[in-house]
Parts: structure tokens; C-alpha cells; sequence
């Protein structure tokens, strides 16, 4: 009988994903201005991120620990205020070096950088003099910092995302360096950041397009698969809405450049009046990515919505058909396939997975690793569910872990771990940072090795 033909095609990208401020450290080193990470309220039993995993002294090792691994691609990101420390003025030509031999070594061991231009860290001093993206002269100051990195790295990155999850600016307040003004409607004053935000990104696609036009530019949300609560009518379409206002609305101004109809409507119904400027809608018009790309982790389940709570997603679980982690997240690798069939059909766009993992309570065995099967089986269940989505015919062209080492998380836990490799410190003891191999690194080693065709 002969055998079947690997649906996962050569040049596959396979490997990690983090960010600059959940890895490197050395908040206060090489000219690295502040960012509003660095001044965050730290809660009790959490750690800042002022050291983090120390990537930038140790980033040789780690990407030693990767090539072997296998991993032909790794995706990070800039620190913006460690490339311009104020976010607007000079450039910091030793925050460049750090990132010219970061790239450097990750293409001589054999990795295609994976480069986001922003995750949450905008540089303190944009925050405090403009409000964040809220401001039209951050939007210009990020086109400016898009310019500097295309001119510098553009020659060695392929790959590229302006915003990690760009659907958060209508979830998680203040990560865009804005806040609320006294006085002032919070949900269209979101929507103003939202669209400040869609005219920063095709101000950087448009620019990555002219400066180095082989490379990609990546429009990315985070990806929460939807299912109703029960069958009633009335929950099928909250999660309906839900789904347009949190993810489609994105993608939909990604692909097609232009506001669709039903937030037109949500705004109109609500009063809600976004400024666009003279240029901003051709501008959404004419730049349009190259790939679609989402962060995935979990499904959740919608109710109707009553009264004037301002949610669009409820979780309402558990939802029974399902088991959870320790932080009440849902494994559902099926809701990935979902996903990924929506996406595709949707917009007929190349699709990077650029996120997926589970984060557990780990500590190292006498044995000095972690028999974590428990990721294993995540993992091999959630790359299952892709390959029969490309059977369908569904274009995806990688799949990177959260994670590969563990990383303090964005509140600040390291006892959240998703890594392949154990970092040895917790969140208040930094013990020894040393890095450790669990079970599942041989596991996805054997995985990349094969192609994806032995999961094990």
C-alpha cells in the first residue's frame, strides 16, 4: 500500500514565539530607554520583568538549545524604546547592534526571524506626552520607528507583524500606552485607538511594500473559537455578533480595507463617531497584508448579553464537553481547526499559526526535567487538528509554540510555564536561570525532525 504523501509541505516553518519584555531583561541596559512595562504595578505574588529570562545576555545559548531542537524559524520582538528609547528621537545604535546579532544568530543556525513590531511595550515617554495610540503623533512616531527597521533589518527579516493581537485594543486597556480621558466615552474612545491603530498598521505595511518588497507583512488577532451556550436562537446570534466585533471586524479591515457594514451600524446605533483624517480610508484601501496570522489557545462559549455590560465575550463555562487548565482555559484543539477552516474560507489568505500552547504549574524532578505528557499531548492533538485542516485545503505555512523556553508571563508569572525548555527561577528568586530540557523537548524535536508526520 503505498504510503500517504505528507500534507505538511518542504519549508514548513516550524519553532517559538515570545516577546522582548517576557525574555530579555536588561531593562536598564544598552542605552534602552523606559517602556510602560517597565514602570507596571507588580502584583504581590508576581515578579516585574526587569530580568525576565535574561535572553539578552544568554539569547546564544537559548538559540543553541533551538537548532537542536530543530526549529527553522523563531519568532520575538523589537523593543521599540530599546531602539529609540524615547520612542520619537534618537536612535540607540547599541539597541541595534543587540538586535543585528540577535538576527545574525538566529539566520546562522538556521532560523528565519519572525519579527513583531510592537507587543505592548510602547516606550513610557509616548505614553506620558501623547496618551499612547490614542495619539495621531504616535501613529506617525510608530511609521517612523516601521521606517528604521525596515531600512536596517529588512534585509534579513522576510517576516513580519506590526501588532501582536491587534484585536486587544478593545479588550485590554492601557496596553497601547492610553488612557481614558476624564469625561470621555470609554467605547468610543476604544474604537478612536482601534482605528488609530488600523492606520498605524497599513502606515507600516505601506512602508515595508516600497522599502523591501519580497519581504511579508503578517495582520494578526488572537483567536478565540466561539460556540453558543445552548442552542436558543438568541445565543447563536450573540455569538455570532461576538465573533464579527472581536475577530472578523479585524480581518475583514485587513483583507478588504474598509469598515464593514455591521460595525458601521454598531457604531451608528451607539453614537460612536471615529475622526478619520483625510487619507486614513484609502490608505486602509490600498495596504493589505500579505499573510493572515493568530495567536490560539482556547474556545469559549456565548450567552446572550443583557443590559449595558460591556463585554462581547462571555465565558460562561465550563463548558462541559471540555477540560481546562489550571487557569481555566479550555483545551479544545478541534476549536483550532475551526479556526483555521473560518480563516481560510473566509479570506483565502496564507495562514501562520503564530502562537499555541499550554501554560502549567511546573517544577523541576530529581532528575533535573519535567515529564510534562500533558504537553505532549496538547501540542500533538493541536498539530493533528491543523494537518487535517490543510487536508481540507486550508494554507498554513508554520506553527510556533508559545513559549519554547518559559517566560515570565504579560502579569508577570513565571509559574504560568509553556517552554519546552525549564527556566530555572520563579517569581521572586532568580535562583540560577539555568535552562533544562523537559520530556517534550525530544517530542518536538522527533515532530520538526519528521515534518510533522511523527507526532508521536
Amino acid at each position: 500500500m503505498e504510503k500517504k504523501k505528507n500534507i505538511i509541505p518542504e519549508g514548513f516553518l516550524w519553532g517559538g514565539a515570545v516577546t522582548s519584555f517576557q525574555t530579555e531583561g536588561a531593562w536598564n541596559e544598552g542605552g534602552k530607554g523606559l517602556s510602560i512595562v517597565d514602570v507596571r504595578p507588580v502584583r504581590e505574588d508576581s515578579s516585574d520583568w526587569k530580568v525576565a529570562v535574561d535572553f539578552y545576555h544568554r539569547y546564544r545559548e537559548d538559540i543553541a538549545l533551538f537548532k537542536e531542537l530543530g526549529f527553522n524559524a523563531y519568532r520575538t520582538s523589537f523593543s521599540w524604546s530599546r531602539i529609540i528609547p524615547d520612542g520619537e528621537g534618537e536612535i540607540n545604535e547599541e539597541g541595534l547592534k543587540f538586535y543585528d546579532n540577535l538576527i545574525d544568530e538566529l539566520i546562522a543556525n538556521g532560523m528565519q526571524p519572525v519579527m513583531t513590531m510592537y507587543h505592548f511595550d510602547l516606550p513610557l515617554a509616548l505614553a506620558k506626552k501623547y496618551n499612547g495610540f490614542a495619539s495621531r503623533e504616535v501613529v506617525d512616531a510608530f511609521e517612523r520607528y516601521a521606517r528604521i527597521l525596515f531600512e536596517h533589518f529588512g534585509d534579513r527579516v522576510k517576516y513580519w507583524i506590526t501588532f501582536n493581537e491587534q484585536n486587544l485594543v478593545l479588550q485590554r486597556p492601557g496596553y497601547w500606552g492610553e488612557t481614558v480621558p476624564e469625561g470621555v466615552d470609554e467605547e468610543a474612545f476604544r474604537y478612536q485607538l482601534c482605528h488609530n491603530i488600523f492606520v498605524a498598521h497599513c502606515k507600516a505595511t505601506k512602508a515595508l511594500h516600497e522599502l523591501v518588497p519580497d519581504a511579508k507583512m503578517g495582520g494578526m488577532v488572537t483567536y478565540n473559537t466561539l460556540y453558543p451556550l445552548t442552542c436558543k436562537p438568541e445565543d447563536v446570534l450573540a455569538t455570532y455578533k461576538a465573533k464579527e466585533l472581536n475577530v472578523d471586524l479585524f480581518f475583514d479591515v485587513f483583507v478588504h480595507g474598509e469598515y464593514p457594514t455591521y460595525i458601521t451600524s454598531y457604531w451608528k446605533n451607539k453614537g460612536i463617531t471615529p475622526k478619520f483624517e483625510d487619507g486614513d480610508l484609502e490608505l486602509l484601501k490600498e495596504n493589505k497584508p500579505d499573510y493572515l496570522t493568530f495567536s490560539y489557545y482556547q474556545s469559549k462559549t456565548v450567552k446572550e448579553i443583557h443590559g449595558e455590560d460591556k463585554e462581547f465575550i462571555k465565558g460562561v463555562g465550563p463548558n462541559p464537553y471540555l477540560k481546562t487548565t489550571e487557569w481555566g482555559w479550555t483545551i479544545d484543539p478541534i476549536g483550532l481547526r475551526i479556526a483555521l477552516k473560518d480563516v481560510y474560507a473566509r479570506y483565502r489568505m496564507p495562514i501562520l499559526i503564530s502562537e499555541n500552547g499550554i501554560g502549567v504549574i511546573e517544577e523541576l524532578n530529581e532528575n533535573n526535567t519535567v515529564e510534562d505528557d500533558y504537553r505532549i499531548d496538547y501540542m500533538k492533538n493541536h498539530i493533528e487538528q491543523m494537518k487535517l485542516a490543510m487536508e481540507e485545503g486550508v494554507e498554513v505555512f508554520g506553527y510556533l509554540m508559545w513559549g519554547s523556553t518559559d517566560i515570565l508571563s504579560s502579569k508577570g508569572e513565571m509559574k504560568k510555564r509553556y517552554g519546552v525548555i525549564f527556566v530555572n527561577r520563579d517569581e521572586k528568586d532568580l535562583r540560577d536561570l539555568k535552562r533544562y530540557k523537559k520530556k517534550s523537548f525530544g517530542w518536538f524535536q522527533k515532530v520538526i525532525a519528521t515534518n510533522g508526520e511523527d507526532l508521536g
